[in-house]
């Protein structure tokens, strides 16, 4: 396997001649009025003169804000944006949603088809979640025992914290996120991007469900660098659309180098998928640190509906503590989510309803995962060390492992895997098993039973 080179051209705004101070424009950040048309006027001015946006201490109540071409908008110390809890204040626009193309409410920050903007300061944006998470929790209390499961996430409109939509050349760098009503940050349609010392903590005052950290979705040449994020989903994740929608629109996402970053919490340390149908491919991740509770170190998914290809994937100098299962590949992923059905009887249906249960035929359905490198592991007070299902006839192939390093309870299962070589790899398990092995072709180098202490 040859992964292709990664490269990365984001070009900074020039230098501000001007800043543009959002008191000047009326914003009070007493933390009680609403700031949003203030701070709206100060980007607006801002763009003009590819200025500074900049805050003095305080906190700023808002509706959604829309960053314009050039701009800097400078969230410094001492400084907090709150998202308003109130769905009017957040204007639907055509977007993608977990991988369906379908209007939705605007971010609190959003880079809606713009280039060269920078959005750094050391400061805090909160989006106020909890009220957000109550609606949806609500939501599916109804919609569960009526079998959908599924529309839940796409009908319960939550707000995201940022989004970077058709834009390129952006920059998000240090800055603090808080309680984001759904997913952190959203990279979507997006080329040259780079987020570098982010801190994301969604579990302040709540659990916040689906609150995911960084998700790349059907974009290119991005860079996601020492980042800390607590969440309660996928930390760090690659995406590109899902099923009859996501194989329409066929965009990759490809390029993206993760390096030097910490989980603390959220569904796994890296995942690929589960929105696969796009395909993904080249990506590089390495020196990510994984610590309990989060439930798995690597996470790869999809479902039998999403098809894509996983390609070229290189992950290494994974630090996993106390992390369940280091090693997973689900690819019936989450049924009760993933494979919509709209129940007999009910009529007047969106249309997003409809694009979720458009059938999607056998042969384009089945994901393809291939041709990835793992190395440099050290997975400690694991409970299984492998958690690995395919498809018979859509394996997972030509994955390499060397110098693995894994202390489990038990040693798991592989199966639907071809052309698996394991070297330089120790499995210590503390109730004495070996790798299960189902319905698999040419998987060497795993090594012999070995004792751990128990745990």
């Amino acid at each position: 396997m040859r992964l292709a080179a990664i490269f990365f051209f984001v070009i900074l705004p020039p230098a501000a001649a001007r800043d543009f101070q959002v008191t000047n424009y009326g914003a009070k950040g007493d933390g009680k009025s609403v700031d949003t048309q203030a701070i709206q006027k100060a980007i607006n001015a801002a763009a003009a003169h590819a200025g500074t946006v900049t805050f003095r201490p305080g906190s700023y109540l808002t509706g959604a804000l829309f960053l314009k071409s050039g701009i800097r908008f400078q969230v410094g110390e001492g400084v907090t944006l709150l998202g308003i809890q109130d769905l009017s204040a957040y204007p639907e626009m055509p977007t993608r949603v977990a991988g369906i193309e379908m209007t939705w409410p605007a971010a609190l920050i959003n880079v809606y088809d713009q280039k060269n903007v920078t959005i750094t300061g050391g400061g805090t944006i909160d989006g106020q979640g909890k009220y957000w998470w109550d609606r949806y929790w609500a939501l599916r209390k109804e919609y569960d025992p009526k079998g959908l499961r599924w529309a839940a996430d796409y009908d319960c409109k939550r707000v995201r914290l940022i989004q970077v939509y058709k834009s390129s050349n952006v920059i998000l760098s240090r800055l603090q996120l808080h309680r984001s009503g759904f997913w952190t940050v959203h990279l979507c349609y997006s080329h040259n991007v780079r987020v570098d010392g982010i801190t994301i903590r969604n579990n302040i005052g709540g659990r916040g469900p689906s609150t995911d950290g960084i998700d790349v979705d059907s974009s290119t040449h991005v860079s996601i660098t020492y980042c800390d994020i607590e969440c309660n989903d996928d930390a760090i994740c690659m995406k590109a659309g899902r099923d009859a929608d996501g194989l329409r629109v066929n965009k990759p996402t490809e390029d993206v180098s993760v390096r030097n970053c910490t989980v603390r919490a959220g569904a796994a340390g890296i995942t690929v998928g589960s929105e696969t149908s796009g395909g993904i491919r080249n990506i590089r991740v390495s020196g990510l640190r994984v610590t309990a509770p989060v439930p798995k170190g690597i996470c790869f998914k999809s479902a039998k509906v999403r098809g894509g290809t996983v390609q070229d994937i290189e992950i290494s100098n994974l630090d996993l503590q106390g992390v369940p299962t280091p090693v997973s590949v689900t690819l019936n992923w989450n049924p009760s989510y993933s494979y919509a059905q709209i129940p007999a009887g009910i009529q007047n249906v969106p249309d997003y309803w409809r694009k979720l249960a458009q059938p999607v035929p056998p042969e384009k359905g089945l994901p393809h995962f291939r041709d990835a490198r793992i190395s440099k592991i050290r997975a400690r007070n694991a409970k299984e060390a492998f958690e690995v299902n395919a498809y018979p006839d859509a394996p997972v192939e030509n994955y390499r492992f060397d110098h693995l390093y894994i202390d489990a309870k038990s040693a798991g299962t592989i199966a639907d895997a071809i052309n698996w070589v394991f070297s330089n790899t120790v499995v210590k398990t503390s109730d004495g098993s070996e790798v299960s092995l189902k319905n698999c072709k040419n998987v060497t180098g795993l090594p012999a039973r070995q004792m751990a202490a128990n745990h």
